[in-house]
């Protein structure tokens, strides 16, 4: 029934002045264009991000590729097919025996430690709060915008007859106890085992495998066919372990620390996320102060609410989605029974995708940025089970000139989005056209153009005294309205599919 339906409601504003860049510090080299979303489905949401869209409260924002100082890339991991690196295994190690014995190497940081997405920076929230001012207060319009039938949109189903484990509790099927098992103390015995091969060093036994692989080059051999027996292999154990596994590893009995991950719905807020809002805050504050250096006024409860807590997403829900549902979450990182870290995502219709991460500053030696990040890959594998086609997690903004930013880039298999054909890159593709230039055309068909390109202004949809309308009635109810230029941007942003289906308002 059209009650049910969901619409899209934004208002654009454009936006050519330069602000200051989070990256390399320009005062007005940032340039976007955004637009204020009052409430927006998961689907629009999901076809905007994949035009490099992004969002950061309810403001919504593109940057302006070919001008700002560091363009920035929407980058997406393949999570089915990720396997941890060296240097991640390294942070799921040392997350475990900080877990497990309660080592923590105070003083040390770790650039990879970095939030997924610095957006405070980015989009500036001096700018943010300016929108938010200048915002029309669309109160009931959404409910009244239903009695048009032909939009499309994503039917969502009613709150209260879902689940309350949906919104996550202690017995949640996303809440995951995260341990590690640690070896038996040593005992003294008899020394060296005379049956078994010397001991020998790390170094040598590389040197070794890196001759055995040229030596197998020069054959032409796939495979080494002979092993020596005084040779040790690496333990098939070890080179095999997935994410999974260094995630669950069981939690000894004696283990110094009890470490919780909780989902919790931010928008609506479910109870959980009420209960638990005056501790996040602190973390968040404490965050802001300790990490980026902020003065103790500026990062407010009401700060803090626009910027990480209200979203344009609605919950939704679908017979084949994940059983949590679509919209905004936080997942919170709770040690021995306080937050120490959040996590904020959006569960969108492919994808899970990180929005920042805040923690306490006292664990910052613990890389909690890179080790959230591979939590929430984990986490995306675990939805894909019950959503075949939620399979990606997007990292935001991929920033090959900024160098503390190209850690994103480690989670492979991944893409970046062409800012010109919108189609997605393999990254090993792209680093050496990055490598040549802030900017590039990262698709090198020539041929190749958007397919979801403006065809036909026209069919755009905008909401006008409260009545939804295609662009081309408007413009007639109009008389010669002098705003085309504005809503051909608008639509040429967006694409043909997202102009048909989201109510562009007018005044």
């Amino acid at each position: 029934m059209a009650g049910n339906k969901s619409y899209t409601i934004v208002e654009y504003f454009g936006g050519e002045d330069g602000y200051r860049c989070g990256y390399c510090k320009s005062q007005t080299g940032n340039f976007s264009r955004g637009m204020w979303s009052h409430t927006m489905t998961v689907q629009d949401y999901q076809d905007l991000i994949d035009r490099g869209w992004r969002r950061s409260g309810k403001y919504v924002y593109k940057p302006i590729m070919q001008k700002t100082c560091c363009p920035q890339y929407t980058i997406r991991c393949h999570a089915l097919k990720f396997q941890p690196s060296k240097s991640h295994k390294k942070i799921l190690k040392k997350m475990n025996r900080f877990i497990s014995k309660g080592e923590l190497q105070k003083g040390q940081e770790d650039c990879a430690g970095e939030p997924m997405d610095s957006v405070c920076e980015e989009a500036g929230p001096q700018e943010l709060r300016k929108v938010h001012l200048k915002c029309t207060t669309l109160t009931g319009i959404q409910k009244d915008a239903t009695e048009f039938p032909s939009t499309t949109e994503v039917q969502k189903e009613a709150a209260d007859a879902t689940p309350t484990g949906s919104q996550t509790s202690q017995n949640d099927p996303v809440s995951v106890l995260a341990g590690t098992t640690t070896s038996a103390a040593p005992k003294s015995g008899n020394g060296a085992d005379p049956s078994r091969p010397p001991c020998r060093k790390a170094k040598e036994l590389r040197k070794e495998r890196r001759l055995q692989k040229e030596q197998m080059r020069q054959n032409g051999d796939g495979v080494s066919s002979t092993v020596s027996p005084t040779q040790p292999t690496p333990s098939q154990n070890n080179q095999s372990k997935t994410l999974e596994e260094f995630i669950s590893e069981s939690l000894p009995e004696n283990s110094a620390h009890c470490l919780e991950v909780r989902l919790v719905r931010s928008n609506p807020p479910s109870p959980q996320f009420k209960a638990s809002f005056d501790a996040s805050y602190q973390v968040y504050k404490l965050y802001q102060m300790g990490i980026h250096k902020d003065p103790p006024d500026k990062p407010t409860e009401s700060q803090f609410k626009r910027f990480l807590c209200d979203s344009p997403l609605e919950a939704e829900y679908a017979p084949d989605g994940p059983e949590v549902g679509y919209g905004s979450f936080h997942q919170q990182y709770w040690l021995d029974g306080r937050i120490v870290a959040v996590g904020v995502i959006d569960i969108l219709p492919t994808c899970v995708s990180s929005v920042y991460l805040y923690y306490h500053p006292d664990f910052n030696s613990l890389s909690l940025g890179s080790y959230s990040a591979l939590r929430e890959i984990a986490f995306t594998k675990q939805l894909q089970k019950q959503s075949p086609k939620l399979s990606y997690y997007y990292l935001g903004f991929y920033i090959h000139s900024c160098p503390k930013m190209r850690y994103k880039g480690q989670y492979r298999p991944s893409d970046l989005l062409c800012p010109e054909t919108y189609v997605w890159v393999s990254i090993e593709r792209c680093i050496p056209l990055l490598d040549n230039s802030r900017y590039a055309r990262l698709n090198q068909d020539p041929d190749l153009g958007d397919a979801r390109a403006v065809r036909d202004l026209g069919r755009a949809l905008v909401l006008y005294r409260r009545t939804v309308m295609p662009y081309a009635a408007y413009s007639r109810k109009r008389k010669g309205s002098s705003d085309e230029m504005e809503v051909q941007q608008y639509a040429s942003l967006v694409g043909q599919d997202c102009a048909e289906r989201i109510l562009l308002y007018r005044s």
